[in-house]
This record gives C-alpha cells, sequence and structure tokens, in this order.
C-alpha cells in the first residue's frame, strides 16, 4: 500500500508568518488571543480574538488586491512549496485539495457597508469577485500553477483536516505522487456575530477543559502540507517531515450544531483512523484535540476519548487555547502543530488551564509546554452537523 509523507509545511498564524514562528509560540505557550482590531465588535458578548498581526498582513508579498484570506493562503502554501523543494515540472500535476468557508467574506462586509452608507460605488467592487470560498482554491491555482486535481472542501471547523485526508486518498489512488492540503479563514463579522449570537465566544480568552470555561475564542489562519507518495519522496531525495498513517471521517446526523451526546461519531472518527494507521489506542502518545473551550464539545470529546483510550491512557491538550479556534482552517493548523509535537518531542500547552474539569481525566498539559518522546499522535476536528475528522501522523 502507498505510504503518504509530508515533505512540506507552511503556516500563517496569529504569532506571524512561517512554521517556526508558529512553532516557537506554541512551544513557549503565548497566548495570542487579543483585542480584535480587524472588525468593530462594539456591543458584543466578546471583543477578543486571535488575530494575524497587522503588520504581518501588510508585509505579505501578495498583491493587495486580493482578498485578505487569499494572501494568508497564499503565503502559507509558498512555504510549505518552498520546504518541500520541488522541481518545477512537479506542480504540473500535483493536486490541490484547500478547506474553507468565509472566502472574502471579510472585503465583501466591507464592500457592503460602503453601499450602505452611501460611498459607493465601492473602489473595493472587485473583492465580490472572491466572497466564495472557491476563490482560495483558484488564486493557489493559478498562482502556484497547480495543474492537478483541485477540490474546495466546506466541512465548517473540520474542513482544514478533511482536506488532508482526502488529498492523501488521492496520493494513494496513485492519481498523482503530490498534493498540497490544507485549510484557510480570516476573521469576518458574519462569522463572529453569529457565535456571539449563539453565546458561545468567552469574553476571556478561552480556557479548554478548565472547569469554568465558558465558550471558545475565534482566530484566524492558514496552514498547508504537501502530501507525497513515499517512494517518490525517497527517490528524488527529499526532506521528510513526518508520515500520514491515516484518517477517519464519520458524521454524528445528530443536530446542527451539537455533538452526539455520548460522543458516539467522534470515537468512530478516532477507531477508522487508527485502524486505518494500522495503531492501536496503546501505540498513541498525544492527542491534539479539538478542545474549543464549550462546555458541551469538551464534555463529549473527553468522553469519546475514555471511551476509546481510557482514562487517563494520553496526554491531550488544545492549540485553540493558544491561537483561537481558526474555523475552516482550524485541522489543518492543528495537524501543523501534531507534525512539529512529533519532530520536536514538546508537546504544546493548554493555556489558561488552572482548574481541571473532573469530567475530563487527562492530563491536559496545562500552561507549560511539555517533553515528551513519542512516536504516533492523533489530531482531532470536529465541526458543525456533527462533521468529524480525526488524522494519525507517526515521526
Amino acid at each position: 500500500m502507498t505510504r503518504v509523507v509530508v515533505s512540506g509545511l507552511g503556516v500563517v498564524s496569529p504569532y506571524g508568518a512561517g512554521a517556526k514562528t508558529f512553532w516557537a509560540g506554541l512551544a513557549t505557550g503565548e497566548c495570542a488571543i487579543r483585542p480584535v482590531t480587524v472588525i468593530d465588535t462594539e456591543g458584543f458578548r466578546s471583543r477578543i480574538a486571535a488575530e494575524v498581526p497587522a503588520d504581518v498582513v501588510a508585509s505579505l508579498r501578495v498583491s493587495r488586491r486580493r482578498s485578505r484570506a487569499d494572501r494568508i493562503a497564499l503565503t502559507a502554501a509558498r512555504e510549505a512549496l518552498a520546504e518541500a523543494d520541488l522541481a518545477p515540472g512537479d506542480r504540473a500535476d500535483m493536486g490541490l485539495f484547500i478547506g474553507a468557508v468565509g472566502g472574502g467574506m471579510l472585503e465583501g462586509e466591507e464592500w457592503y457597508c460602503e453601499e450602505a452608507a452611501g460611498r459607493g460605488p465601492s473602489p473595493r467592487i472587485g473583492a465580490l469577485r472572491s466572497i466564495l470560498p472557491v476563490s482560495h482554491a483558484e488564486t493557489l491555482a493559478w498562482r502556484l500553477r497547480l495543474g492537478g486535481p483541485r477540490e474546495t472542501v466546506v466541512m465548517a471547523c473540520a474542513s482544514g483536516a478533511a482536506s488532508i485526508a482526502l488529498g492523501a486518498d488521492l496520493v494513494r489512488s496513485g492519481a498523482t505522487p503530490l498534493v498540497l492540503a490544507g485549510g484557510v479563514d480570516a476573521i469576518t463579522r458574519i462569522c463572529f456575530m453569529g457565535f456571539n449570537a449563539l453565546k458561545l465566544l468567552d469574553p476571556e480568552p478561552c480556557r479548554p477543559f478548565d472547569r469554568g470555561r465558558r465558550g471558545m475564542s475565534i482566530g484566524e489562519a492558514a496552514a498547508f502540507v504537501v502530501l507525497e507518495d513515499a517512494e517518490h519522496c525517497r527517490a528524488r531525495g527529499a526532506r521528510v517531515l513526518g508520515e500520514l498513517l491515516g484518517a477517519g471521517m464519520t458524521t454524528d446526523a445528530h443536530h446542527v450544531t451539537a455533538p452526539h451526546p455520548e460522543g458516539e461519531g467522534m470515537v468512530r472518527a478516532m477507531a477508522d483512523a487508527l485502524a486505518a494507521a494500522g495503531r492501536a489506542p496503546a501505540d498513541i502518545g498525544y492527542v491534539n484535540a479539538h478542545g474549543t473551550g464549550t462546555p458541551q464539545n469538551d464534555r463529549m470529546e473527553a468522553l469519546a476519548l475514555v471511551r476509546l483510550f481510557g482514562e487517563g491512557r494520553v496526554l491531550v491538550s488544545s492549540t485553540k487555547s493558544l491561537v483561537g479556534h481558526t474555523m475552516a482552517a482550524a485541522g489543518s493548523v492543528e495537524a501543523a502543530a501534531t507534525l512539529l509535537t512529533l519532530q520536536h518531542g514538546l508537546i504544546p500547552p493548554t493555556a489558561n488551564l488552572r482548574d481541571p474539569d473532573p469530567d475530563v481525566p487527562f492530563d491536559c498539559v496545562p500552561g507549560t509546554a511539555r517533553a515528551v518522546e513519542l512516536q504516533a499522535a492523533v489530531s482531532n476536528s470536529f465541526g458543525f452537523g456533527g462533521q468529524n475528522v480525526s488524522l494519525v501522523f507517526s515521526r
């Protein structure tokens, strides 16, 4: 069976541009959740989020005519391709899978506000061309000259992880030896307002798995990996960053927003991923949890982890406590974090965790990163509509 390895990795996060910058922030446990500047949050329950720094966005070497999301996506994708050190001809048949939800919605909102205020016709009307999620795939394929199969994956907060799972399937099928896969999302008014209306946002930086948790913190980011047939990678002498052993994808078919009350779909996704990877629960040393910080989601994920791994049998942490919930990008951002965790033998902490919830019977690595020798780890992504994706990575 074809093995799928990761030969490139690129990230733009609330810490800044670059995978090294991303890892430095995770390793030090720096919480990047701060007051929002991209949109007006007057009157909202929460007024904080994890934004890509304004000076970083301003310095990106991408045309400012592109949407904010397109710009950070293209920057992260370029880094992943550069690290993979591909030959010029390798991109001709390279596949592209990108998880997306918001598209260029931020610019579309700005256009609407200008029109509604009577300041039109807006010079930003061109932004409407990039308002749909498919705009990211079109931009990346064109600018990076990726000529293989192309797919936009819209699966709410599981989109980024699903794009990696589906991209790996394409490599295993033999359709192409190379796929660029990941996700992107930028902060938008409609997203922030929606979660605020649902009362799912914590006024303070989120604190997953804490007894007093009150909700999530929004974030924005882009992360991409180059997935490659292991033999193809070896033949061209490229560096291997890790291996994607297997993936599991399930649907609860239970509720529009709430997870299954017994975590049934989550358990199946993790079990399917382990089966595809040829690994037992005892082989997994760490789970990068979905860990949003909402009372219900954290409780259900903990229950699912207990059902599969047993109480306290695996280390767990949530990088959303550091960089927020980056929506469609979350699954790929956390996949990148999991790969870097395996490389460095260091588990990023769960920030702001001061009073562990007794219903979460795991060591959730509070406060400070922990050095642990790991061979394999799981990255979980669970989205609205009960869309569950689990990825198993190894060193």
